[in-house]
Formats: C-alpha cells, sequence, structure tokens
C-alpha cells in the first residue's frame, strides 16, 4: 500500500512547493510574523494577552501533489498526518524568534544548515505555512531512524514521539561542537593523547550545590580543563584535560540541555551566562510535562515574556511576569555582543 503514496525524496520536489508559497506571500503579508507578535506585545489588552491567531500548532497536515515525478500515485494529493510534533515545535519556535531578533543570525547559522533551508524557514514561519515549516525539518534536518511512519486510514503519518533533543538539538550539525584533548602522564597507556568531540552541550547538576550559581558552575566544568584518573583498561596514569573550546568559534547561540536537573536545583537561572570567553544572554527555554509527556516553550521579546504551547487553542501567551523554569528540558541562550 506504501507504494501508491508519493513522497518527496530530494529537494527538487520540496524547492517547487517553497517557491510556490514565496511567490504567494509577497503580495499577501506586509509585516512578518515576529513584527505581528512584537506588535501585539506593545499593543496587549490587558484582558487578553493572548496573540490574536494561533502560531505552530501541535500536529499538521501536509499536502503532496502528485508531480511529474510520480509513477503512481493516488489519490492526487497525498495526505501526511503529523504527530506529537512538540519534540520539536518549541524549538522551531525559539529558532525563529532567535533569528529574527538577530540580523546576524541567519547568515552565521546558514553555515552549518545551510543558507537555502535558513531562508526557507524564515520564508515559511512568516507565511504563516507551518505543516511545511516542519516538513521542512523532518526532511532536511532528522534521519528516518528518529520518527515513525505508518500509513493509516489512506494517508501516511508520521509521528515525532520521544525526545526533543534528539528530534531537535542534535540535528544542528556541528553548529555547538566543542573539543577537548586529553594526555595521559603514563607512557604505558593505550591511548595516550585522546581528543573528545561532542556535538552538544549536555551539563550535570553538581554534586553539593555550590555557593554561587549552580548552572554557571556546571557549565565551568563542562569546559575547564581538568585532571582526572585514566580509566584505559590496565593504566594506572593521571590524565589531564585541556580547556574545551568551541570548533567553530562561539557559536550565535547555545542550547544547553537540562534534562538530568531537577526542579529544587534550578530555584535560580542566570540571565546572563559565560562561556568560552563569550557573554550569552538567555532567550528562552523549553519545558517538559512528564504526566503528559508534553514539551511547551517560553521565550522573551524585548524583554517581555511569551509562552507557547502548540496544543491550546491560544497557543502564545503574554506573561505577567518570567517563568518558573522549574520544569526544564533545556535552556537558550544567544551571544549577547550581536544583540
Amino acid at each position: 500500500m506504501e507504494s501508491k503514496f508519493c513522497v518527496l525524496n530530494d529537494a527538487e520536489d520540496l524547492q517547487t512547493l517553497i517557491t510556490h508559497t514565496e511567490e504567494r506571500i509577497q503580495f499577501e503579508r506586509s509585516k512578518t510574523l515576529f513584527e505581528e507578535i512584537r506588535a501585539s506585545i506593545n499593543n496587549n489588552d490587558e484582558e487578553d494577552r493572548s496573540f490574536w491567531r494561533p502560531v505552530l500548532p501541535w500536529g499538521g497536515v501536509y499536502i503532496i501533489r502528485a508531480g511529474r515525478k510520480a509513477i503512481s500515485c493516488t489519490p492526487l494529493y497525498v495526505k501526511i498526518n503529523l504527530k506529537n510534533t512538540c519534540t520539536i515545535d518549541g524549538f522551531l519556535m525559539i529558532l525563529y524568534v532567535i533569528l529574527r531578533d538577530n540580523h546576524g543570525f541567519p547568515r552565521e547559522l546558514g553555515v552549518f544548515l545551510g543558507k537555502q533551508f535558513v531562508e526557507h524557514f524564515l520564508t515559511l514561519m512568516d507565511s504563516c505555512d507551518y505543516a511545511t515549516v516542519k516538513m521542512l525539518w523532518i526532511w532536511y534536518r532528522m534521519s528516518k531512524r528518529q520518527y515513525r511512519s505508518a500509513v493509516r486510514q489512506a494517508a501516511l503519518e508520521i509521528d515525532l514521539f520521544g525526545n526533543e533533543h534528539e528530534n531537535f538539538t542534535k540535528n544542528l550539525e556541528n553548529l555547538m561542537s566543542t573539543m577537548q584533548e586529553s594526555l595521559c602522564t603514563s607512557w604505558s597507556c593505550p591511548t595516550r593523547f585522546q581528543e573528545l568531540l561532542k556535538t552538544t552541550v549536555i551539563i550535570n547538576p553538581p554534586h553539593e550545590l555550590p555557593h554561587r550559581d549552580p548552572i554557571q558552575s556546571a557549565v565551568d566544568e563542562f569546559f575547564c580543563p581538568k585532571i582526572l584518573l585514566c580509566t584505559e583498561l590496565g593504566c594506572d596514569g593521571l590524565r589531564e584535560f585541556s580547556q574545551r573550546v568551541f570548533c567553530h568559534g562561539a557559536p550565535p547561540f547555545v542550547i544547553l540541555n537540562m534534562q538530568q536537573w531537577r526542579s529544587e536545583e534550578l530555584s535560580y537561572v542566570p540571565y546572563h551566562l559565560a562561556l568560552s570567553q563569550h557573554r550569552y544572554s538567555l532567550e528562552g527555554a523549553t519545558l517538559f510535562n512528564k504526566e503528559e509527556h508534553h514539551y511547551s516553550a517560553a521565550f522573551q521579546i524585548d524583554g517581555y515574556w511569551m509562552h507557547y504551547d502548540g496544543l491550546r487553542s491560544d497557543n502564545l501567551i503574554l506573561l505577567h511576569k518570567p517563568p518558573e523554569l522549574l520544569l526544564l528540558s533545556s535552556l537558550v541562550y544567544t551571544r549577547a555582543s550581536d544583540k
């Protein structure tokens, strides 16, 4: 039955769809979605603090038109139902805000994800073509092993149930790649010299809460040089680790994986972070509800915090005060010098 469905396998088909979308919105939109959200903040009504329409709603339905490459494709329009998209929705929302709020960042991110990808992503978000935004991420950034797909009721279903760091953070190529070198003091060590590469920034809570900011302390621990017992089989030497550095320079933004932290360890979340000799500012966070296995997000524009939850009908709400970041999945910081 799957052979009846026409699934995009190359960039040409998707490029055609995106081009049609871009041509359409040139006549329909005078403002970007970001400008509309910013305007709603400045003109908000205390009694109704939600954005006037849904933004990036949960799930989605994407229609593929059978093109010239379709050998056998019935019906003429093939439907793809998207499920459990909250594992990418919150990050896509924050990514959009970051790129629109920092003029130099799209060019920097384009080095890693591709200039065309970044341009198409922004165009599709501004056109409110949210199902295509999600399909753009799925087709271009995710591998097939990261999601489940099946044919149900004459439609292809793509299910993104899982972990947002698997579905989003790990698919940012080498944006946040770091390297740390180590050398064992023992000449008989089977692997004296090692290079340790990491593509994400996972910080662990300290065993004992430090006197100063625990998150800054954990970041310092991740990057700082250290001396530890060598763990190579049969080696009794000491291993000296160098300062960890970003492989491609300080990235425009950093996502801190906070999944190991408990709420009682998050009584204080720093608005500024010293990271690899650069100053970063808190831009947003993703939140995880364990009971519902559901992700949402919070982010700030011009100092005002907004909460995004794709499952709600009013899914973008201006908050009276900064959110309590106690159910954290991640913290997102942007390089402050570009603001």
